[in-house]
C-alpha cells in the first residue's frame, strides 16, 4: 500500500476525489504519535472513551468505556492507561483476551465539545487496558451539541433500570425510531492492516435514517479533510456504529458493511452534503441502561470572556 505522510492510500484517494489534498496535507501536520502535556490533562478529566476494534470474527464494533475522572491516565508520552474494559455482553468483551489488539479511541468532552483521537495497540492489564499510541490528534467540535452531565439514577431508585442485552440481525421498529431520533452516533472503521479508528457523526435529529431494518443512510458533510473513516471504507467496507441515548444510557451497537455514494443525484437529496454513506446491518446488540452516563438536553455553547 502506498503511504504518503500520515495517510494511507485509501485516505489519499478520497482526498483527491474530494479536492482536499492540499488542506489535508496542512491539517495532517497535527497528527503525532505522543500524548502531550495538554492532552494528558484533558484525558484525566474525562468520564468516557469511545473505542473501535474487531471481534474474533473480524467484525468491527464501536463501544464505550466509562469511569470517574482519572480512569484515563497518560502513563508516558506514548501510553494511555484505561481503568475499564468492555463489560460482559459487549461484543468486544472477549476481544482483548487473546493479547494485543489494534484499537481506535475517541476521548470527547460533551460539555466543551473537545475531542481527541488516540489510535494504536491495546493490551489487557489487571485494571483494564493499556494503549500504546501510534496516532494522536485533535478533532474540531463541529456537529456535537454541548450538554451538561447529570447524576446517574441510584440502582434502587423508583424506575431504575438494569442492563439487559438483546441480540439480532436486523433493527426492530423501536430501534429504527432510536436511530431516527439520534443527533449523534460513533463510527468504527479500520484499514486493511487492521489499524482501527473511532469517529463521531452528528447533526439534527433525523440526519441518519433507517430506511429498512437492515439499511442506514446518512449524509457526509464537510469536515477536517483527513477522511480517516471514508479512507478506511475505501479499502475495507466493514464498519461498526454506536448509538448512546443521552437520557437513559441505552446503547445500540451495529456491525456491517458501509459504502460511500458520490453520485450527484443521491447527494442532492441531502442539503449541504458532499457524499452519502449507506450502511448494511449484519448484527445488532442492544443494551438497556448499558452506560451509566446521563446528560441534559443540549445547552448553548459556552462563550469565552470579553
Amino acid at each position: 500500500m502506498t503511504v504518503s505522510g500520515p495517510y494511507h492510500e485509501g485516505e489519499r484517494a478520497v482526498q483527491r476525489r474530494a479536492g482536499e489534498t492540499e488542506r489535508a496535507d496542512r491539517i495532517g501536520r497535527s497528527i503525532g504519535s505522543g500524548i502531550g502535556e495538554i492532552a494528558a490533562v484533558f484525558l484525566g478529566l474525562q468520564t468516557q472513551l469511545v473505542i473501535a476494534a474487531a471481534d474474533g470474527a473480524d467484525r468491527l464494533w464501536c463501544s464505550q468505556l466509562t469511569g470517574p475522572p482519572g480512569f484515563l491516565r497518560a502513563t508516558g508520552p506514548h501510553t494511555l492507561s484505561v481503568a475499564a474494559r468492555p463489560p460482559e455482553g459487549d461484543p468486544l468483551a472477549a476481544a482483548f483476551a487473546a493479547g494485543p489488539l489494534p484499537l481506535g479511541t475517541l476521548a470527547l468532552d460533551v460539555r466543551t465539545r473537545r475531542r481527541l483521537r488516540l489510535n494504536g495497540t491495546a493490551r489487557p492489564t489487571p485494571r483494564g487496558l493499556a494503549l500504546a499510541t501510534g496516532q494522536v490528534f485533535p478533532n474540531c467540535p463541529a456537529r456535537l451539541r454541548p450538554r451538561r452531565p447529570l447524576p446517574p439514577a441510584a440502582p434502587d431508585a423508583p424506575g431504575a433500570r438494569t442492563a439487559r442485552t438483546w441480540r439480532g440481525t436486523a433493527l426492530t421498529e423501536a430501534q429504527r425510531r432510536t436511530v431516527a431520533a439520534a443527533d449523534t452516533f460513533y463510527l468504527a472503521t479500520a484499514d486493511p492492516a487492521g489499524a482501527a479508528d473511532a469517529g463521531h457523526r452528528g447533526g439534527p435529529s433525523g440526519f441518519v435514517t433507517a430506511t429498512s431494518p437492515t439499511r442506514l443512510t446518512w449524509p457526509d458533510r464537510p469536515g477536517n479533510a483527513m477522511f480517516a473513516a471514508l479512507g478506511n471504507l475505501e479499502l475495507r467496507p466493514q464498519a461498526g456504529l454506536l448509538f448512546a441515548d443521552w437520557a437513559t444510557g441505552d446503547l445500540l451497537q451495529l456491525t456491517g458493511l458501509a459504502r460511500t455514494d458520490w453520485s450527484a443525484a443521491r447527494v442532492a437529496a441531502f442539503p449541504g452534503a458532499r457524499r452519502v454513506v449507506d450502511f448494511d446491518v449484519t448484527a445488532v446488540v442492544a443494551t438497556d441502561a448499558g452506560s451509566p452516563l446521563r446528560w441534559s438536553e443540549p445547552v448553548p455553547p459556552a462563550r469565552s470572556g470579553g
